[in-house]
């Protein structure tokens, strides 16, 4: 059994503590970069897409000038321990939309209907929804209400609606966070570790994978909405 706690000011430190780990424990589930933890540039990711969540988290307080929500699941026999958490951002000027920025649930509480509850506490307040997500998840979001809409990238781009929102949504500027000084540390750490021709084969792996992931996503579109 779980419990939901919706956030629209800063959340404990505790909490976010959690799903920062909860982030880098789940990076190749949540980033839509997909990395394998074989792949030598997994760490720089792993910190930029936890830098993410955090400048979201922060966003709460008001000060970045978007619209934050955060929900999270907690364990009920342990009220402490956060099981799961969704953020999503409300669309300006159309209190019914929302997107879908981040959603996660722990390994061990999979597959007992903690996203599916995260998910309908946020539609029954936003009932206009859009996300992106793997081709893989795109049945469990079916099942959710959401339909296929068309490829964004490595992802696809889905909606509880058959049409977009007019309204603005806020979103961060990632890409600063991989211009930063800390990704560059970490990437001269890397480089210093594993030498400059790991490194460039680790950049070519990630693009034939990224490569790969557009085609499979655009086929699958295709093939959905043929």
């Amino acid at each position: 059994m779980f419990s939901l706690t919706r956030y629209t000011t800063p959340c404990p430190e505790s909490v976010n503590s959690q799903i920062l780990q909860m982030v880098v424990d789940n990076l190749t589930d949540i980033s839509s970069v997909a990395l394998a933890p074989s792949n030598l540039l997994y760490n720089i990711y792993q910190y930029a897409t936890g830098f993410e969540v955090h400048l979201y988290l922060e966003a709460l307080a008001g000060t970045k000038g978007i619209a934050v929500e955060l929900l999270v699941a907690t364990a009920t026999q342990d009220p402490d321990q956060v099981i799961g958490f969704l953020l999503c951002l409300p669309v300006k000027d159309d209190p019914e939309a929302c997107g879908i920025a981040f959603m996660a649930v722990q390994a061990g509480s999979r597959r007992q209907g903690v996203g599916r509850a995260m998910m309908q506490d946020v539609l029954a307040r936003y009932p206009h929804a859009e996300l992106a997500c793997a081709v893989e998840k795109v049945a469990a979001f079916t099942a959710m209400g959401f339909q296929v809409r068309g490829a964004r990238g490595t992802q696809v781009l889905m909606n509880t609606r058959d049409y977009g929102t007019d309204g603005l949504m806020g979103v961060l500027d990632v890409a600063a966070i991989y211009s930063s000084l800390e990704v560059r540390q970490i990437h001269t750490y890397l480089l210093q570790k594993h030498g400059k021709r790991a490194m460039v084969d680790a950049e070519k792996q990630r693009d034939r994978h990224l490569d790969q992931l557009t085609r499979k996503v655009r086929l699958f579109v295709n093939d959905h909405l043929a």
